[in-house]
């Protein structure tokens, strides 16, 4: 049996992307952010502008897109009813966590680095805590059987993802092998603190 064109073209799209995420990291790294165009990542990439444009609207998604929240999202969803919700949150990133590959852990940490090191692309990661809180908080009303803008929803949403942030590398000092799985390793800390009330010391 051969394979449906649908998975095929599903297939086709999905290299291409990684091709020009590829490129457009590798070239960010060699040349800088700034000194890099659209232009420039498609040539290497051997596609069109307006194919880049079809898979990143602009050239700071190539960076700041993070494939991990759909994952994230989906394996909060599937977390028993019973489970509060920060435990659902931690359970979750355990398994997300888990299940990725070194190589997943080496783009990350490149992703991050770039991510922490270039104040433009810092700007616009404050602007995607928001969308972040928007994801987490629709899931856990869902879970709740309360409505997407519950209140309460949003302030555990919030914390969560607050937590998350405050144990990450800052931009202040942006460490030479990015992002690792001792990081988080700290945001698991985090989120547990969170759900025994925040003691102190």
């Amino acid at each position: 049996m051969t394979a449906s064109p649908y998975g095929l073209r599903e297939r086709k799209k999905a290299k291409t992307r990684a091709a020009i995420r590829e490129h457009a990291m590798r070239l960010f790294e060699e040349q800088g952010y700034a000194a890099t165009t659209v232009e420039q990542i498609a040539d290497a990439a051997e596609v069109s502008p307006s194919t880049f444009f079809r898979y990143f609207p602009a050239k700071e998604d190539v960076v700041l897109v993070d494939d991990v929240d759909e994952v994230l999202v989906q394996a909060i969803r599937a977390q028993p009813a019973g489970v509060p919700p920060i435990e659902a949150i931690l359970r979750s990133l355990r398994e997300v966590f888990a299940a990725m590959s070194p190589e997943m852990w080496e783009f990350e940490r490149r992703r991050q680095r770039l991510v922490l090191g270039i104040p433009e692309l810092r700007a616009r990661v404050m602007h995607q805590m928001t969308e972040a809180i928007d994801l987490v908080a629709a899931v856990i009303a869902e879970r709740a059987g309360l409505p997407a803008d519950d209140f309460s929803a949003r302030v555990t949403a919030g914390a969560a993802i607050g937590a998350m942030l405050a144990v990450l590398p800052s931009g202040g000092a942006v460490p030479a092998d990015g992002v690792t799985p001792r990081d988080f390793q700290r945001v698991e800390e985090a989120l547990t603190l969170l759900r025994q009330g925040l003691p102190l010391g």
